[in-house]
């Protein structure tokens, strides 16, 4: 008997719908098995001082956790390699089960010490691409069953302009950013300060977000509009 077929019999008496995939090998399965315990080794170690099931955190490579005692997990997630997570801030961090974070994503809760930011919300079965940022001083929440793709920004913070002074000292408004329910976000998009996405959105590739947006919408674009109706 040949190794996949093995292996297919082992695992199929707790999975009956497992097959695995006949360009598999036994290496390969044993280099993903030492990276899996790997991670979990990291994660028990990078999380301790975090709120929350923190032996359930599974870290990549060279991850960042920062001011870890503002950060909460409420079930397992998975931090992928070179994350950065500083939780420092009014509410914290919060993040969900089943979460998983993309390698090289920042989030960032607060920009300043001076005047701290609101935080981050995430809910359960959340996951964000590479590259995302996530600049939450005036709020980020997130719902339930949200996929994102690579290089998604929140900026959740607007500097004012309006007048002839220095922009840098006329100071910046925060209203926060917020996405609903099982919305699909496609990579490239940015949010800024003050939107509201509804429950059910798709969002395309590189749209700017400006305003807020009803749910089950379609939305493309820059500015990004409603293209049309989800479920119609």
């Amino acid at each position: 008997m040949n190794t996949n077929k093995l292996l297919n019999r082992i695992i199929g008496k707790k999975n009956k719908d497992f097959i695995l995939n006949e360009k598999i090998c036994l290496i390969d399965i044993i280099s993903w098995e030492i990276r899996y315990m790997m991670d979990n080794l990291r994660g028990r170690v990078r999380s301790l001082g975090m709120n929350g099931k923190h032996k359930r955190v599974q870290c990549g490579k060279k991850v960042q956790l920062r001011n870890k005692r503002f950060i909460h997990i409420d079930g397992k997630i998975k931090i992928r390699d070179y994350v950065e997570i500083d939780g420092i801030s009014e509410n914290g961090i919060q993040i969900g089960k089943n979460a998983i974070i993309g390698k090289y994503s920042i989030m960032r809760a607060s920009s300043t010490l001076l005047n701290l930011g609101k935080g981050i919300k995430i809910g359960d079965n959340f996951s964000c691409g590479d590259y995302t940022f996530f600049g939450a001083s005036g709020g980020i929440e997130i719902g339930n069953d949200v996929i994102m793709g690579q290089n998604v920004r929140f900026h959740a913070q607007n500097h004012n302009y309006e007048n002839k002074k220095l922009i840098r000292l006329q100071g910046v408004t925060r209203k926060g950013i917020k996405i609903g329910n099982n919305c699909w976000i496609g990579a490239g998009v940015t949010f800024l300060d003050g939107v509201t996405i509804g429950d059910g959105c798709v969002i395309g590739a590189d749209s700017v977000v400006t305003k807020s947006m009803p749910a089950n919408s379609v939305i493309v674009g820059n500015p990004a509009k409603i293209i049309k109706k989800r479920c119609e």
